[in-house]
């Protein structure tokens, strides 16, 4: 990533864990049709932000730690899991030094962050934390930026607001985690991928986008809120209604850990 864009989600706390649409309930099923079932399992969250996946993970039946580098985003992660009535070991750590004892895992997930990692350290640590034979799992929920859509001109105004920002125009596909992964000793590599529209209210959406690396985990609180000022004018002018319908894209790589622990 440039050194000039350097996004802190804790600046948008609030945000995030009011907007940000979390995975998919289908994802847990479709991570175990590839080995990655969690059910009774140790599971540990990378990056875990406001704990999306974990709690997905804690309510499937796994033992679940999560990290992240941002405390305040823990803070509102457990706050969620109180309301969930789900209970998540959450330890303020970076993917790449977890300070946590090697082998502890049938499962590491890191959902939404792998791009803000040190891949060849994160994929090394995942290798050390992992059991033999057991998973990673690095999953995506994106956005989808089609011709004339609420995405292509959200995006098309966070550039206006933020030229540093280059992370729009996304496909929801990451072949180069496959390579990381590879590259680390990792076998057995599948994907999947699955698409749905997640319902917003405009209200909602420009929450959202406040929430994004883009806007309020980057810019000065002056310019997060002409930025929120504008998208509404967009929204109102292009996009009328009650309610928008966003395309998204659930996409995932699940690799194995060599069954006698030897990475390269």
């Amino acid at each position: 990533m440039s050194t000039k864009f350097n996004p802190d989600f804790g600046l948008t706390a609030e945000d995030y864990t009011r907007h940000r649409a979390g995975f998919p309930a289908e994802i847990i099923e479709r991570l175990g049709r590839l080995g990655a079932k969690v059910t009774d399992r140790d599971v540990l969250d990378l990056g875990t932000g406001t704990g999306s996946l974990a709690r997905l993970f804690a309510r499937a039946g796994a033992r679940v730690t999560g990290i992240d580098p941002a405390a305040a985003l823990l803070e509102q992660a457990r706050g969620l899991d109180r309301e969930a009535g789900v209970e998540i070991a959450y330890e303020v750590a970076t993917a790449e030094e977890t300070g946590l004892p090697g082998s502890s895992f049938d499962v590491v997930s890191a959902g939404q962050c792998w791009h803000w990692f040190d891949a060849p350290r994160a994929a090394a640590e995942v290798g050390r934390l992992l059991r033999p034979g057991g998973h990673a799992v690095i999953a995506h929920f994106d956005w989808l930026p089609l011709p004339g859509n609420v995405v292509e001109a959200t995006e098309e105004l966070i550039t206006a607001y933020n030229p540093a920002w280059s992370m729009g125009k996304g496909t929801g596909l990451y072949p180069r985690w496959l390579t990381d992964l590879a590259t680390a000793g990792f076998g057995s590599i599948e994907t999947f991928s699955f698409d749905l529209d997640v319902p917003y209210t405009p209200q909602a959406w420009t929450g959202r986008i406040r929430a994004s690396a883009g806007v309020g985990a980057s810019l000065a609180p002056d310019r997060v809120e002409a930025f929120s000022a504008d998208l509404d004018g967009v929204l109102r002018d292009r996009f009328p209604g009650d309610v928008l319908r966003v395309p998204h894209r659930t996409w995932a790589v699940v690799a194995v850990k060599s069954p006698l622990g030897e990475q390269r």
